[in-house]
């Protein structure tokens, strides 16, 4: 009777051994390549949010120096404004 040392060498000897010792290499270097393939796609979308951010944040304070400098212009226009759309939102949250 063999011991379990004698076996385990005899399992890897077979070719069913070998064979599923190179699948197993094959499925190791597929999930790296997939992992590197993830890595390189999440670091490019990363990037690119970045810079949306970016264009996002400029076009909000391009918006808001607008804004400012219309009111400055028009004080009563934008006074007049400010109390239409609140009585609007008083119309519109006091139904239910």
């Amino acid at each position: 009777m063999a011991t379990a040392n004698q076996a385990y060498r005899q399992a890897t000897n077979s070719p069913a051994g070998r064979q599923a010792s190179r699948a197993a290499d094959a499925a190791a270097d597929a999930a790296r390549s997939v992992g590197e393939q993830v890595g390189e796609f999440a670091s490019d979308m990363s990037r690119e949010a970045g810079k949306q951010f970016g264009r996002a944040q400029d076009m909000a304070v391009d918006a808001y120096d607008e804004a400012h400098d219309a009111m400055r212009r028009n004080p009563l226009t934008a006074v007049m404004i400010a109390l239409g759309v609140g009585f609007l939102f008083g119309i519109v949250s006091s139904r239910r």
